[in-house]
């Protein structure tokens, strides 16, 4: 129960992996502000908290809406009494389609949700956070468009994902003076739903003939990883084990990102 006693707020929590972070928090003692734009989402996994005898605040709010993200973070100081932690995990891969035919309102969508949506999430964290006297941001980047460049058609996404670990590095520098931790984790491929959501159009026009190894990801024989191997490093990253590292990206693919 290394986290008793602390309050975390986790975007994205209804699914994949914000909801298996969320679980994971709570497991190690923590109670739960989950935040999700699916009410059925968010209430199912604060159900599963509450079996866990934690607290849990069900939040239901787009982390692209200032004013609903400002009431959600409100709400999280009232009901539970302030914020240690924040998971920004919340994002979409949105659109993958060649760059001449992207749509702006596609663009701006993706970007909507992945880079104003992290800047909400640790804006409002950071009053809560300086008045518990510090606490550890954990932001969800990826390695597509930090560390891997060939999926074609997702510029719009790996724009948001490379725009997430400057935000990290910039934030950690920032917020070191009030005893406050920004890392991020970049997971390659994670079993989620995702994939589901991602939209493709024409991408046979910007189509690479790249030889992959097979599988891709070396390490576990091209099997994908799980939500649960990034939410333990969530949790580590949440925890005093980790209290000195800050600005940081952390890669979680199995090596992945070294041969695509």
């Amino acid at each position: 129960m290394e986290l008793a006693g602390k309050i975390a707020l986790v975007t994205g929590a209804g699914s994949g992996i914000g909801r298996a972070s969320a679980l994971k928090l709570a497991a190690a003692g923590a109670d739960i502000a989950a935040l999700s734009n699916d009410a059925d989402e968010v209430d199912a996994v604060a159900g599963d908290i509450e079996a866990l005898g934690r607290k849990v605040l069900p939040l239901v709010a787009d982390v692209s809406n200032p004013k609903e993200m400002e009431a959600a973070f409100t709400r999280t100081n009232q009901v539970l009494g302030g914020l240690n932690i924040l998971h920004a995990n919340a994002g979409i891969n949105g659109v993958w389609a060649p760059i001449e035919d992207f749509d702006v309102k596609d663009w701006d969508r993706v970007h909507a949700v992945n880079s104003r949506g992290t800047f909400l999430s640790v804006h409002h964290a950071i009053p809560l956070m300086r008045e518990a006297g510090g606490g550890s941001i954990v932001i969800t980047s990826s390695i597509n468009g930090t560390k891997s460049f060939t999926y074609v058609g997702a510029s719009a996404y790996g724009a948001t994902k490379m725009g997430q670990i400057s935000f990290t590095k910039m934030a950690a520098v920032e917020l070191a003076r009030y005893k406050i931790r920004v890392n991020a984790v970049c997971p390659g491929g994670i079993n989620t739903n995702i994939e589901t959501t991602t939209i493709k159009q024409n991408l046979e026009k910007v189509a690479l003939n790249i030889q992959h190894p097979e599988g891709e990801i070396p390490l576990t024989g091209g099997n994908p990883g799980s939500a649960e191997d990034v939410a333990e490093l969530v949790l580590f990253l949440a925890s005093e084990r980790s209290k000195h590292i800050t600005g940081t990206p952390i890669y979680i693919d199995g090596a992945q990102s070294l041969v695509t």
